[in-house]
């Protein structure tokens, strides 16, 4: 069981680096937008980090406070990239507030993973 809860963890990284190498690309870029593959990267996060957030195969209590945070934060991202999505379709262009709070949460949400025990 142990082995399967490390292979989700893995495939929650891969998630969170899809989501924030796709962020960091259109960075260096200088186009400010958001894309498709940053959708992907948050919703491989999501589903892996929600199966993770289940109790099964650990002998330790979860934090749940810390995994209610990271689902927030979550949650923001997620409206961050519809509500960019949306915008860049109507006008063209993202906000660069928006733009960078994307990646700012983003690596947050990484933070808290980290750092957070």
């Amino acid at each position: 069981m142990e082995i399967l809860r490390h292979i989700v963890v893995l495939i929650h990284l891969v998630g969170f680096a899809v989501l924030f190498g796709a962020w960091v690309v259109e960075a260096v870029n200088g186009r400010r937008r958001v894309t498709r593959l940053m959708d992907w990267g948050l919703a491989i996060a999501a589903v892996a980090g929600l199966v993770l957030a289940a109790p099964w195969g650990i002998e330790y209590d979860l934090n749940y406070v810390k995994l209610g945070v990271k689902l927030v934060i979550l949650l923001a991202i997620g409206a961050l990239l519809g509500i960019g999505a949306g915008r860049q379709r109507k006008t063209g262009s993202l906000p660069p507030a928006m733009f960078w709070a994307i990646g700012v949460l983003t690596l947050t949400n990484a933070a808290i993973a980290v750092i957070w025990r």
